[in-house]
């Protein structure tokens, strides 16, 4: 590096790498052993290469420049993202996926090199970088972080999820044993709950004597009965995590379902997949009347956007069958999340432990993450959640933005923005008229001001009114504006450089107030 970024010549000699590998059958073997050793010694700038050979042999790019369509795409099915969200050329990759996974299970370095990036990232900041400008600190953790991921998401695409499964270690062995961050080891475990407990559903299901004749109730029964027995164990895995008095105001079980869940369990993009169908039928319409193409060509390619078709109007419908069984789940589970002691703790401790261990470390960690967090708060309002006051967690998040933007790095940056637009966009919603407020908000557990212990019932005045909200969100309106004008103030790069990140994120929302 030259004091503030990766050298030019190393970030030529990477792509090269890259390159070369995907086009000419050289063993890898050599190569990642070396990026391993060098990450063993807790030096991260060679983890360059393997992103490179991510990127250009298995076609995932570490990019934080996804549109809104590509966002969406990604909170579908695994043929949604594959046709409208991958940014590499999957299809002409192929085989130089397949070889670069082989070498990977041959070598069995995919899921060491895993652990060995995500312990880096931990250490990256004490370890490498004592003499180091912090702008070069912040790309040596984007890049542990990226790469990460970008590994991360090959493996969980091109490996089965038996072999998957197989090979990387249990939750509790990931936190305690390598000693890996909440964030990392519930990244690289979760297709293992989803396959679990979808394997476990089918096994109950079977079990039973007219299992093709089950009633939708029957089922849903069968679904939160291979939950409870797949992420009981969890459960117990994670309480040492933390000091006893947390788990008084959070359970665990609130702890692994928030971590434990993704974007595709909570809502179907149905715009996405309304696009990506269109797309295929100007495709077959296109094909028709392409007069020079040869019958047996033309027959292929109607072939193979029908089919495609087909698929994806059959994994629409899957989604929202599991979106179902999810929100079923989510409304058993909500009574037990949050633990209320006393009144005023509702108001305080919990709030303070959820956005602590749970909304912070997940919204940085990717755009879909950020995305996930916004409306899983969301959907804690909705749900009517006790103890969970929605006016306190949007007010602790919005009121002093300075410190969270200014610790984080420029992507991290990238998606604290991301969420906090994702925050506004609903805020906005609420704000946009008395009717919507009054159907979403008004008589919401949500917004009550005066909390009671225990069953005392509420009354009317306990809950904010439309009025006294849009006050509210002009102060928080307000306090974001004061927020990030302290940190354009500043006379520190990383502060300035990550506000104008965040402005420019949340340009669809803010600034709506003149002046502010």
């Amino acid at each position: 590096h030259d004091g503030t970024t990766i050298s030019m010549w190393l970030t030529a000699l990477s792509a090269f790498c890259g390159a070369i590998y995907k086009k000419y059958n050289i063993d890898l073997t050599g190569l990642l052993q070396y990026v391993a050793n060098q990450l063993k010694a807790q030096k991260s700038l060679d983890l360059l290469i393997l992103q490179e050979m991510v990127h250009k042999m298995g076609g995932i790019e570490a990019s934080e420049e996804m549109t809104k369509e590509h966002m969406e795409a990604m909170q579908g099915g695994e043929l949604l993202r594959a046709e409208a969200a991958h940014f590499g050329q999957v299809r002409v990759t192929k085989k130089a996926a397949q070889r670069l996974k082989e070498t990977l299970l041959e070598s069995n370095l995919a899921i060491p090199l895993c652990l060995l990036i995500a312990q880096q990232r931990n250490c990256v900041v004490y370890r490498e970088t004592e003499n180091n400008h912090l702008k070069l600190v912040g790309k040596l953790y984007d890049q542990c972080q990226d790469t990460l991921v970008q590994l991360g998401t090959f493996l969980a695409l091109n490996m089965s999820v038996d072999d998957y499964v197989r090979r990387l270690p249990q939750l509790g062995s990931l936190l305690s044993d390598y000693h890996i961050h909440a964030d990392v080891a519930f990244f690289l475990a979760r297709p293992m709950f989803a396959h679990s407990i979808n394997s476990k559903y089918d096994e109950l299901r079977r079990a039973e004597k007219n299992s093709k004749n089950l009633l939708p109730a029957q089922k849903t029964q069968k679904y939160l009965e291979a939950v409870r027995l797949v992420m009981t164990p969890i459960c117990e895995s994670v309480r040492p995590l933390c000091a006893a008095r947390v788990w008084e105001d959070l359970s665990p079980q609130f702890f692994a379902t928030f971590w434990s869940l993704t974007v595709y369990d909570l809502s179907v993009p149905n715009a996405a997949y309304e696009r990506e169908v269109q797309r295929l039928k100007v495709a077959i319409q296109q094909t028709n009347e392409n007069r020079d193409l040869p019958a047996s060509k033309r027959k292929k390619e109607l072939d193979r956007c029908t089919a495609l078709m087909d698929k994806l109007l059959e994994e629409e419908k899957k989604q929202k069958d599991h979106n179902e069984r999810i929100m079923a789940r989510l409304t058993q589970e909500k009574d037990s999340w949050f633990l209320c002691r006393s009144a005023k703790l509702a108001k305080t401790e919990t709030i303070t432990q959820f956005l602590q261990l749970c909304l912070f470390p997940r919204c940085v960690f990717t755009a879909t993450d950020a995305l996930f967090c916004a409306r899983f708060v969301q959907l804690m309002h909705n749900l009517k959640t006790p103890n969970f006051s929605t006016l306190i967690c949007y007010d602790r998040i919005f009121c002093d933005i300075t410190y969270t933007v200014t610790s984080c790095t420029e992507n991290e940056a990238n998606r604290y923005g991301r969420f906090l637009c994702a925050m506004l966009e609903t805020v906005m919603h609420w704000h946009s008229s008395k009717k919507i407020f009054d159907e979403e908000c008004a008589n919401y557990p949500g917004f009550v001001t005066k909390f009671r212990v225990g069953n005392q019932p509420s009354e009317n005045n306990d809950h904010v009114d439309f009025e006294n909200y849009r006050h509210v969100v002009h102060k928080w309106h307000h306090k974001i504006a004061k927020a990030l004008v302290v940190c354009l103030e500043s006379k520190d790069y990383v502060q300035i450089r990550n506000a104008l990140i965040v402005l420019i994120r949340i340009l669809p929302f803010f600034p709506v107030i003149t002046p502010l």
